[in-house]
């Protein structure tokens, strides 16, 4: 692999960088030129009605949106230079659309094709930029010495800013050149960064693009730990569905559920840099939000609400509501009386409840189960009923206190809420499930008087969430991304899980960064909760974001909160900055920020949450001003505070790490503080200070 070239070293009027920078500069023009002719679009005389001309109108507002040039994002960031030109059938491939005969050709006589963020095409249709999801693009990202499918050089690209600055080449093809690995690639793997996550699209990894790459029609779990970019691979994994199966995933929708608003607020960005604008972002606690949540639950009450026993014991005090007959319902229509006896009343009653279906699906179902036992009664007599006389039984008064009385209609919350402050009706439908201690942990120690009044906790919404399924079936989309799973509750999981039961899931997470009472133990039993018991669960262990000092400093923790997990492997070249520093009080630790602060880049400053106050002060008085996690750093303003509750999923060039102990010891119990601080440690993408005062944890000596 040829060393990264920044200035051409022959044909100084028309070298390679040159061209290079030509081309750039032509791409811009034509993806100029494609807004423009989207910014022409007259639709005044397509549209019939104004609901019509809203849709166009805003699908043409996105479609503007999807094409705007970032100056300081560059348009294309590699080349493949193939032996055999795949021709137009590549360049087609890689709109998503038929495309003219003449379109392609140029492809055909020297098959190169410049890799990036989105297509681009000339005035005549021609490729300038191939979509990196598209199939011609793929050997980008899997070609290698052993198997250069047909590629005979790669290029990359360098650039600062929006500025195309260098290149450096790979001939796959050609046995006398060792393979290597290339700097511009590390160079933009380990670039110090302020604002939020950016995307990863130059610098997927083989091993990633496969996961990226797999079917819309499986579920994937990836186990990555620090650092290998498993939430980066799960959001192009979403922008490459969105690009091979566009239509269907536009009727079925994609989620993308995060742990916390911060965290959405990190990766915000990441998916429209991609281009893709309409992926909606959201947190367990925002799909499940039935009632208001302003109460808490202690570790002990979480653990049994987020059981998925909890499933069995809603489903029972639901189903216990309905009753058999003991009466017949006597229908009376003009001069004539119909009777459904008893008996008969039953026999629908069981068969409902024998078909499994949801309770007010089969709910809705009995009246026109009555009313069209009514109607065998009329036929017999000799009366040639319609539908129309179905539905007007159905609606018959007789009949809807019927239904009333056997099958009454029952709030979610208002079930919730009856199990959750009545012991004996608690007692009743958790028989054989919940032992007694486990009753008495969940029940409300004062019983609310109604759904309003109520102190629900977040693990009570997801029971009512639970409820509110059993009753009528929860709307599923195409695909959703659930990212920090290793934190949720398997009633958690299951509530994910109903929002993709016709569609697939990305799962990701780290089992070595649970810290919640019900973290997941393993992802085959967390996949099981989900629903998808059949997904496919790849791991990550390459390390491209945490430099090999602190990665290896943060594994002495492994055997201690998750044995038999592969450490990460940091496959970076810059070792990065690590240390561990005595702190004679707050004013050290404001002096290490400092310090971290002359570099390029982010540094966050994390701790305990109990002492996040005490620092904030400290900061103020050294004149130091800081964001709170989710905000985004500016050139001014490059230091984030960050409680190590909300750590999780963030990344800073450089991390102050203050009190691992307090850490530790702000968690109910040692094994989640490890976890925690675990967490805390791996944040660091370039360099970290660790203070402290007390004792370091003793699992982190040699």
């Amino acid at each position: 692999m040829s060393a990264p070239t920044h200035e051409p070293s022959a044909e100084p009027s028309a070298g390679p960088l040159a061209r290079e920078r030509a081309h750039l500069a032509a791409s811009r023009s034509a993806l100029r030129a494609m807004r423009e002719d989207v910014e022409a679009l007259d639709i005044g005389d397509v549209t019939a009605n104004w609901v019509n001309a809203a849709v166009l109108a805003r699908q043409i507002d996105e479609r503007i949106k999807a094409l705007a040039d970032l100056s300081d994002t560059p348009l294309f960031f590699g080349r493949l230079d193939y032996l055999h030109a795949p021709g137009a059938e590549g360049a087609e491939e890689s709109k998503g659309r038929e495309a003219p005969s003449s379109q392609g050709r140029r492809w055909e006589t020297d098959g190169q094709f410049y890799i990036g963020r989105r297509h681009v095409h000339d005035a005549d249709g021609d490729p300038m930029v191939i979509d990196w999801r598209a199939p011609v693009s793929q050997p980008f990202y899997r070609a290698s010495k052993k198997n250069p499918m047909d590629v005979g050089l790669r290029r990359r690209f360098g650039y600062t800013g929006g500025d195309l600055t260098a290149y450096e080449d790979e001939h796959l093809s050609d046995p006398a050149e060792a393979a290597a690995t290339s700097k511009l690639l590390q160079q933009e793997i380990e670039r110090p960064r302020v604002g939020p996550m950016r995307d990863i699209v130059a610098t997927i990894q083989p091993e990633q693009d496969e996961i990226v790459r797999s079917g819309l029609s499986g579920t994937v779990c990836v186990q990555g730990g620090p650092g290998t970019g498993k939430t980066a691979v799960g959001l192009h994994r979403v922008a490459y569905l969105l690009y091979a199966h566009r239509e269907r995933l536009a009727r079925t929708g994609t989620l993308v559920i995060g742990p916390n608003r911060s965290f959405l607020h990190y990766i915000e960005q990441v998916l429209p840099a991609l281009g893709e604008l309409t992926v909606r972002q959201a947190t367990v606690d925002d799909l499940v939000a039935h009632a208001e949540v302003r109460g808490t639950d202690d570790a002990a009450a979480g653990l049994v609400k987020g059981d998925a026993r909890l499933a069995e014991v809603l489903r029972r005090a639901l189903y216990a509501h309905v009753t058999l007959p003991t009466e017949p319902v006597v229908v009376v229509r003009g001069s004539r009386r119909w009777r459904v006896p008893a008996y008969e009343l039953e026999e629908i009653v069981r068969e409902l409840l024998a078909r499994d279906i949801r309770y007010g699906a089969a709910r809705e179902a009995l009246p026109q189960r009555i009313a069209h036992a009514v109607l065998v009664q009329m036929e017999r007599a000799g009366e040639a009923p319609d539908d129309r006389v179905q539905d007007a039984v159905a609606r018959n008064s007789a009949v809807k206190a019927a239904v009333k009385a056997l099958w009454p209609a029952v709030d979610p919350a208002k079930l919730v809420l009856r199990l959750l402050g009545d012991p004996e009706f608690l007692a009743e439908h958790a028989a054989g499930i919940l032992d007694e201690d486990e009753q008495k942990t969940i029940l409300w120690a004062k019983p609310a008087r109604s759904v309003k009044s109520a102190r629900w906790s977040a693990a009570d919404a997801v029971l009512i969430d639970e409820a509110a399924d059993l009753i009528q079936r929860t709307h599923s989309l195409g695909h959703v991304v659930l990212d920090e799973a290793q934190d949720l509750s398997p009633m958690q999981y299951r509530a994910v899980g109903r929002r993709c039961t016709t569609g697939s899931a990305t799962v990701l997470g780290d089992l070595a960064q649970g810290t919640t009472p019900w973290a997941t133990r393993s992802w085959a039993e967390a996949l099981a909760h989900l629903g998808k018991p059949e997904g496919a669960i790849e791991e990550l262990t390459a390390g491209f974001r945490v430099p090999t000092d602190v990665i290896a400093y943060a594994s002495r923790l492994l055997p201690h909160i998750a044995p038999g997990l592969t450490p990460v492997a940091s496959v970076r070249e810059n070792p990065g900055f690590f240390e561990v520093r005595t702190a004679a009080g707050t004013s050290d630790v404001v002096a290490a920020c400092e310090e971290l602060l002359r570099n390029e880049g982010s540094t966050g400053l994390i701790a305990a949450d109990a002492r996040v106050p005490q620092l904030a002060e400290a900061l103020a008085a050294a004149g130091i001003p800081c964001l709170a996690p989710g905000e985004e750093t500016t050139r001014e303003t490059r230091l984030t505070l960050v409680p190590a509750s909300l750590a999780k999923g963030l990344e800073y060039d450089y991390v102050v790490l203050d009190e691992p102990q307090a850490v530790v010891d702000g968690e109910p119990d040692e094994r989640t503080g490890l976890r925690r601080l675990y967490v805390a440690l791996t944040r660091a993408v370039s360099g970290l200070i660790v203070t402290h005062s007390a004792p370091l944890p003793a699992q982190l000596a040699e």
